[in-house]
């Protein structure tokens, strides 16, 4: 059995490197330089108190595999709050079993009990797959041109 959760902002150290250590797939899948380290500071700036980022979890027989990292912000175009989804990642030995819809309809039930008008997120324009999945839970394509700056 798949328990989907929110993170709670006091999670110990123990729990913040179990959920590094699975997001490395998805941070070497894209070339982070230091994932590791990188991972460990982003889980602990998601869980200061002030922060506007939320994890939710996956756990399968007492282990985490998979997660989404999520920030709340204001939109105009919305009139109120929405959630950018940063990542959603599940271990590949743990996918094509449902847990990436469990995660994502956990999100969407917590966002309605907040009062959030929406989510949006990015995806490859080939990943057939993870589009099927937004589409079954009535996402809905947002033609648009992203752009990013780093520091």
């Amino acid at each position: 059995m798949v328990n989907v959760y929110k993170l709670p902002r006091n999670a110990d150290r123990d729990t913040q490197i179990q959920l590094a250590d699975l997001l490395m797939g998805q941070l070497e899948s894209i070339g982070t330089k230091e994932p590791y380290q990188q991972a460990l500071k982003t889980i602990e700036l998601a869980l200061h108190p002030d922060s506007q980022a939320h994890i939710f979890v996956a756990e399968k027989d007492e282990a985490m595999v998979g997660a989404a990292f999520l920030n709340v912000g204001l939109s105009l175009d919305k009139g109120g709050y929405y959630i950018w989804l940063n990542d959603l990642y599940v271990h590949k030995e743990h996918r094509n079993q449902g847990i990436a819809k469990k995660i994502l309809l956990k999100i969407i039930y917590w966002a309605e009990t907040k009062e959030i008008k929406g989510i949006e997120l990015e995806t490859g324009i080939n990943n057939e797959a993870t589009k099927a999945l937004y589409n079954s839970l009535g996402f809905y394509d947002i033609i648009s041109k992203r752009y990013g700056f780093r520091f």
